[in-house]
């Protein structure tokens, strides 16, 4: 695994030094809604969408990552109050709702936060996040929860442990921010971090 390196050809999969360096340059961490802070579930009643349940952990996740100078923001296809809501509530500043191509807006993101792709990192869990994943992979860092769809997990740098909905952002948040710290100080969030990715059709 320690000979593995980024060359171009092989940029998925990165020596635990190389994910070192790319947390560090960090800036925004962006997410998916649904499957990532919900479990996918929703309530409804005769008067349509009524509840979505979020991660009280996933919201400490937004405030230990504003803590070390990276911002988090939203990227999804829902355009939901409940979502529009819990955004306001963590004070988020980017997010971008009722997205139907999301590989194509980060184009869009790119050049409103005058942000690198190799400062963002991405966690999703479904097929509609796969080709933002796939762009963000070669520079910057890519999660996802412990019950994405396979083919998802295939293609990222970390798997968290928690599943969508019940922490999945705070893990990869933890794991972000124990890569910045020195080498010395790195907890155990980095002897699990390297996620080997199979090439998929």
């Amino acid at each position: 695994m320690d000979d593995m390196v980024i060359d171009g050809t092989n940029e998925r999969f990165p020596i635990p030094g190389e994910l070192r360096k790319r947390a560090r340059r960090i800036s925004l961490v962006l997410t998916d809604n649904d499957g990532v802070l919900t479990d996918n579930g929703v309530y409804y009643s005769d008067l349509g969408e009524v509840l979505k349940r979020y991660s009280i952990r996933d919201g400490m996740g937004v405030a230990r990552l504003r803590e070390v100078g990276i911002e988090t923001g939203i990227i999804s296809g829902e355009n939901s109050q409940s979502m529009i809501r819990r955004a306001e509530k963590l004070r988020l500043s980017h997010c971008y709702f009722g997205i139907a191509d999301k590989e194509a807006e980060l184009t869009r993101i790119l050049i409103d936060t005058g942000l690198d792709i190799s400062q963002i990192a991405y966690i999703g869990d479904d097929v509609n996040d796969l080709g933002v994943l796939r762009a963000i992979r070669s520079g910057g860092l890519t999660g996802a929860p412990s019950d994405a769809m396979p083919v998802v997990k295939r293609q990222v740098h970390y798997v968290a442990n928690a599943a969508g909905g019940h922490g999945a952002f705070r893990d990869f948040a933890e794991w972000i921010i124990s890569l910045r710290r020195p080498t010395d100080e790195a907890d155990s969030y980095d002897t699990h971090s390297f996620q080997k990715i199979e090439e998929t059709t």
